[in-house]
């Protein structure tokens, strides 16, 4: 079992940073890859970005590619987002991924989520 919390959400205005944290806990020597994702009202669930606990590699969605970096650090995977547009509005989520998989931009791959923490930007 791996425990995520997220932290760091919250109300902004266009242009705006924010630092989102996800902390893991328990079994986090299960997880190789770590990833953000992000839910609007009425939408699916979408991949933001991805990284390797191990050796640091990164993915991006095209949307957040510039703007956003993931980062790691011992238990805690950050992500760090400049320049935030009203259409970044939703509830991030973080997620633990056990099994090696390749397809790490799909929510499927993922077995564990945190509860999410609410990110909204006015214009």
């Amino acid at each position: 079992q791996v425990q995520l919390v997220e932290s760091g959400g919250g109300l902004v205005q266009a242009g705006d940073s924010l630092r989102l944290s996800c902390v893991a806990s328990g079994r986090t020597d299960s997880s190789s890859a770590m990833g953000w994702f992000r839910q609007a009202p009425g939408k699916e669930r979408e991949f933001v970005a991805t990284i390797s606990w191990n050796s640091g590699r990164s993915r991006y969605a095209d949307s957040v590619k510039g703007r956003f970096t993931i980062s790691r650090e011992e238990n805690t995977v950050f992500l760090q987002m400049n320049s935030l547009k009203p259409e970044d509005t939703a509830v991030y989520y973080c997620a633990a991924e056990i099994h090696g998989s390749a397809a790490l931009t799909s929510p499927a791959t993922y077995s564990y989520w945190g509860q999410g923490t609410q990110v909204t930007v006015s214009s």
